[in-house]
């Protein structure tokens, strides 16, 4: 094999999370401690990540490190669709608990459950089409109009009432809006607005990704943001000649959004335009693209935007929305947010501003030799916080037997060996390209298609005031090349069979490079710098003494009073507890499924405080004896 190298360089939490008042923008002083925000006790867990602010943070404190090792299994209530045959759920669910009763979709219906023990309290069939995976939210109503469940399917916004779950036929035709474009996620719910996302699939027409928001009362529609700016709008520039036009992708596709709930800002992480490795079609920055956008949560007005790539040929977009928090500064606070990337990096920005807290280096990155691509020459990556996640491979990262075993390095050795010359060089390397003819050339990626970060997010522990980021490091192997004359673009991107930097061992998937594969990390928000770094997840199948290796993961953590993080995600089907101070694990719960999703945690009418993730197929909970 042959190596080429260059060298180079919340807003106020809804009822539960109080923020004070916030001063201006800078880094904080040498010294400065965490501030301690002002909390109030919640049993709920109102929203998909607990409040507002999206912090993943409850105040529940009867579960610590001390204790832990006692939870089991309390209760499990089936995901599956009613009917045999049906699809199988493969939840992505992250249930919420208001008032005591717990709401979450299954595989053909959305149900409303006694969190204590899984008694169903009712259930709304979903006809013509499933609910979201990924989990519903909640309208607390008012006086006059009873609450109401919100969930997506498809391109319908379904509203049903929250105590018994029949359709409110004054909501849209019937208790349903067409949003227009599909949106498989959870809403944000603020006054009356909901707030809806996009997933757009390639090339459907009418596909345009931009965010949405309705009425929570008619379901009317009440505005939508253009995330590729419109002649006449900030940023069209950035868009070379027509190449803005009817462009698919730019979406708002995470599973939640968060806002700032005190300056009315809403947060709208924006994807990779389409097509998202060959941009010659579409020269220039490319805004929004892989933009966190911050907007007006009443009108949808752009206030600012920071682009954590331009240009990007990687589809290695913000996917999950920025966790918000305030942090010290010279006896007052700055009003912060950090955004995580699946380029690796996590942002802190002030959310008021968009201006990054502990600075922002253009760092030069290789050019791309693909026919006509005008790759960007700079890409903008954090001063601080550095390290999260693998954006680099060498040749001596390629794993060994004395890392793992002798039967994963010789499947390693024998991947890369077919792959001609293999071409990194360092954070944000282009796709290499193929002519015909020409000897083999294969660029791998760090991180891959996965990200470094993804769905879930960040949580926030305003104890501590640690940020916490679940990464993997998977790498992607691909090359561009001539396109069929069919294809609207001239080049397009290939790879091999996988595409991962990944061997199968038995039923086991390990990746190529050197271990960990999965990170858990904690970033100090008053300093940018890395707290402490934990190994997520083992590899079962590795001889004993090498299993400690992380393993991929798309979802995160939550972080509780009782200072603890919880955690599942990772594909050995376990559900984790870390001591939020050292990064400790301290328990480890067994699951039935893949647990691919955030947990939450809540205090049952039982007193007990639970904790509850949905695996695969099956909700389960846990509590202490």
């Amino acid at each position: 094999m042959r190596f080429t190298r260059l060298t180079m360089v919340f807003g106020v939490a809804l009822g539960v999370l109080v923020l004070a008042q916030c001063g201006g923008g800078g880094v904080p002083e040498e010294g400065d401690a965490p501030q301690a925000m002002a909390v109030e006790d919640s049993a709920d867990w109102p929203m998909y990540r607990h409040d507002l602010a999206a912090t993943g943070y409850s105040s529940l404190a009867e579960i610590t490190p001390a204790n832990v090792a006692n939870l089991a299994e309390s209760w499990t209530y089936s995901l599956e669709a009613e009917e045999p045959g049906g699809r199988g759920p493969n939840s992505q669910a992250t249930p919420i608990v208001v008032d005591g009763v717990m709401y979450l979709p299954a595989a053909d219906r959305v149900v409303a459950l006694d969190p204590d023990t899984g008694s169903e309290i009712w259930r709304h069939q979903v006809a013509d089409g499933a609910p979201s995976r990924r989990g519903v939210s909640y309208w607390p109503g008012d006086e006059a109009t009873p609450a109401r469940i919100i969930v997506t399917s498809g391109t319908r916004l379904i509203a049903m009432d929250a105590a018994t779950g029949a359709s409110i036929d004054s909501f849209g035709q019937g208790g349903e809006t067409d949003m227009g474009v599909p949106y498989n996620s959870v809403p944000l719910v603020y006054g009356d607005v909901v707030v809806v996302g996009a997933n757009t699939p390639r090339g459907a027409p009418g596909g345009i990704g931009n965010a949405r928001a309705f009425s929570a009362r008619t379901g009317e529609k009440v505005w939508e943001f253009s995330s590729v700016p419109q002649p006449g709008e900030p940023g069209h520039d950035t868009w070379e000649g027509d190449s803005w036009r009817d462009r698919l992708g730019v979406n708002a596709w995470p599973f939640y959004f968060s806002m700032d709930e005190e300056r009315g800002l809403l947060y709208l992480p924006l994807a990779s335009p389409i097509p998202a490795d060959y941009g010659g079609d579409r020269g220039g920055d490319n805004l929004y693209g892989n933009a966190v956008v911050a907007v007006d949560i009443e009108t949808g007005a752009y206030r600012w935007h920071f682009q954590t790539i331009r240009h990007d040929l990687w589809d290695a977009d913000p996917p999950a929305p920025p966790a918000l928090f305030d942090i010290p500064r010279d006896g007052g606070s700055i009003p912060a947010l950090g955004v995580t990337t699946k380029s690796g990096y996590l942002y802190i920005l002030n959310r008021e501003t968009g201006e990054p807290i502990y600075g922002v280096e253009d760092i030069e990155v290789a050019a791309s030799d693909v026919p006509g691509e005008q790759a960007a020459t700079t890409q903008p990556v954090p001063v601080k916080p550095t390290g999260l996640a693998r954006v680099r491979f060498d040749p001596g990262d390629l794993v060994t037997a004395e890392d793992t075993s002798a039967e994963h390095a010789a499947a390693c050795a024998e991947m890369v060996a077919g792959l001609g010359e293999l071409y990194n060089a360092g954070p944000f390397t282009p796709w290499v390209y193929r002519a015909e003819g020409a000897p083999p050339r294969t660029t791998i990626s760090f991180p891959g298609g996965v990200g470094g970060a993804n769905w879930g997010g960040a949580a926030f522990d305003p104890a501590t005031g640690y940020v916490f980021v679940a990464t993997q490091d998977l790498g992607l192997l691909g090359w561009m090349e001539a396109a069929p004359d069919e294809s609207p673009v001239p080049y397009v991107k290939r790879a091999p069979r996988p595409s991962s930097f990944t061997v199968r061992i038995g039923d086991a998937t390990l990746p190529c490079q050197k271990p960990p594969w999965g990170r858990l990390t904690a970033v100090d928000a008053s300093t940018g710098d890395v707290a402490w770094q934990s190994t997520l997840g083992i590899t079962d199948q590795l001889p004993e003494g090498k299993q400690d290796t992380g393993r991929p993961i798309r979802a995160a953590a939550i972080v509780t009073g009782g200072g603890l993080l919880f955690v599942a995600g990772t594909d050995d089907n376990r559900l984790r507890a870390f001591e939020a101070t050292t990064g400790r694990e301290v328990w480890v719960g067994a699951l039935s499924g893949f647990g691919n999703a955030n947990p939450i945690t809540y205090r049952g009418g039982d007193g007990k405080q639970y904790v509850a993730i949905a695996a695969s197929d099956t909700l389960v909970t846990f509590a202490l004896p």
